[in-house]
């Protein structure tokens, strides 16, 4: 002990390193630093550390094993980050699940990912044959043991995330050690100063993969319970927030409070942004009003490659999503495999030192989401549809699953909303393809906001292509999103249906 253990910074400079052991060193270097801020509670480092062992220990004492599953059922709340994080210094397997699934599914994933144990808030308290403890007695149920020690390999399953299905059992996306190491290890220089505001749900890749760089690299994580844009814009004035990580929907609800310009913000240094296609004209207002880089990532929760657009360095690209990462490998190919010529749409597949292991106990489903190159290397299809510019930035057109084949004619819904988008009464909007005797498919439209939906539709199709017409415009009082900004299609095309 002593002189003798490594630092955290000796173990950043590293080819890898165990989330847990950051921790447990950044609990020695800089015990009194505050690690987690939620509500008016702090937990520092030392108390963290401390926190996980004991969470470890109580899982060891219940008999869970290391590679076994945790699973945890409930909003964001301290402890939810603490039984994560403690899964994890026990050699576990952390298995977030979403609480907007139905009991089905959640009684679903927690068979699939074979976890013996859950953890679950008041409102979640789900009839299951494994142990339950509730968060809010988690401190009843801690002993105060120190744990066993866990060791785990970089292609260890560090946790499974749950895909977000509409219907039936979303698959489980198994992400091993090396990949949430890449994740650490790309953080920029200063990480460790970092106050990260976390406004989106644990249970989403969204979030851990600015929560978890945060704790690796010492930095502060100020959690929400839920989010709301007053809420976040005081609590970041308050704290002094720095970094954060938001979906495009929740950007464009800050902005648009009628209060955001009086919000002392100066201190942040980084913005991102994932999840969901983000407009250039919401980008563009980022950049004018809010301090700091503002960063768009594109990928995947599953892995393969990722992009990077720093927006306030290529001011003109806002309409794309980037370049890929250095050491990223992403390419277009097309309905039969093959590589597209360049300039050509494609189908997005990507390869990196960031990719899951497979889809839990579905090999099937990992093998209809792999593409190999003719040297056998293993891509990722991202299910998305794009090309590249002239100089190498990635334009997204669509979902491949949302593409509209209307009358054999290819129709981008994202080249409509675009469209609809602009018209003054349409504060939110999406398009989704529909069947169609005449044509196979036809474009509908959905819009929040003022207007009537004849008068819009006909003042969208003029501006719109003879195939690209909408054949309908129904306004909606909200877009049924999930709980990262996605609009739900499905939810749609089933209503309208």
């Amino acid at each position: 002990m002593g002189d003798m253990e490594p630092t955290a910074g000796t173990m950043l400079a590293s080819d890898f390193a165990p989330l847990p052991d950051l921790i447990r060193a950044h609990g020695r270097e800089r015990g009194d630093k505050p690690a987690l801020i939620f509500g008016g509670r702090i937990v520092t480092y030392a108390a963290l550390d401390r926190m996980m062992d004991r969470i470890a220990f109580s899982l060891q004492r219940d008999g869970v094993e290391a590679g076994q599953a945790v699973a945890i059922l409930g909003p964001n709340s301290l402890e939810y980050g603490l039984v994560f994080l403690g899964a994890l210094r026990a050699g576990c397997v952390a298995a977030p699940l979403a609480p907007s699934a139905t009991p089905d599914q959640l009684a679903a994933m927690v068979a699939d990912c074979g976890a013996p144990i859950l953890f679950h808030d008041a409102a979640h308290d789900i009839d299951l044959p494994v142990r339950k403890v509730a968060l809010e007695n988690l401190d009843g149920w801690l002993g105060d043991g120190t744990p066993a020690p866990a060791i785990v390999t970089p292609e260890d399953p560090f946790n499974i995330i749950y895909s977000s299905g509409t219907t039936g059992t979303p698959k489980g996306i198994v992400q091993p050690h090396a990949m949430r190491w890449v994740h650490i290890s790309r953080a920029p220089p200063g990480f460790d100063e970092a106050v990260t505001m976390v406004a989106t749900p644990l249970y989403s890749n969204t979030t851990l993969v600015s929560f978890l760089p945060t704790l690796g690299w010492g930095g502060t994580v100020v959690l929400m319970a839920r989010f709301d844009a007053r809420d976040y814009l005081t609590l970041a004035e308050k704290h002094r927030g720095s970094v954060t990580m938001l979906v495009p929907v929740q950007y464009q609800r800050i902005m648009a409070d009628p209060e955001f310009d009086r919000f002392d913000l100066s201190s942040f240094t980084l913005k991102t942004c994932t999840s969901a296609p983000f407009s250039a004209a919401l980008k563009a207002d980022v950049l004018a009003r809010w301090p700091g880089l503002l960063v768009e990532y594109y990928g995947m929760t599953e892995g393969g490659g990722t992009t990077i657009l720093v927006c306030n360095a290529h001011p003109d690209k806002l309409h794309t999503v980037g370049k890929p990462i250095e050491g990223h490998d992403i390419r277009l190919i097309d309905d039969e495999g093959r590589e597209v010529p360049p300039g050509e749409t494609g189908e997005v597949v990507g390869r990196s030192g960031a990719m899951m292991t497979g889809y839990h106990g579905r090999a099937d489903a990992t093998h209809a989401t792999t593409w190999y190159d003719e040297s056998g290397n293993r891509f990722i299809r991202h299910g998305d549809i794009g090309r590249f510019d002239e100089d190498g930035f990635l334009i997204l057109l669509d979902r491949k699953k949302d593409l509209i084949i209307s009358g054999g004619f290819n129709v981008y819904p994202s080249d409509l909303e675009a469209v609809l988008a602009q018209h003054p009464d349409v504060s939110d909007c999406t398009v989704v393809g529909m069947p169609s005797e005449q044509w196979g498919e036809t474009p509908v439209g959905f819009y929040v906001g003022s207007g009537e939906p004849a008068e819009i539709l006909a003042w969208c199709n003029t501006k719109l292509g003879k195939t690209q017409r909408l054949t309908d415009l129904r306004r909606v009082d909200e877009l049924p999103r999930n709980a990262i900004g996605k609009v739900l299609k499905r939810a749609l095309r089933d209503k309208y249906a």
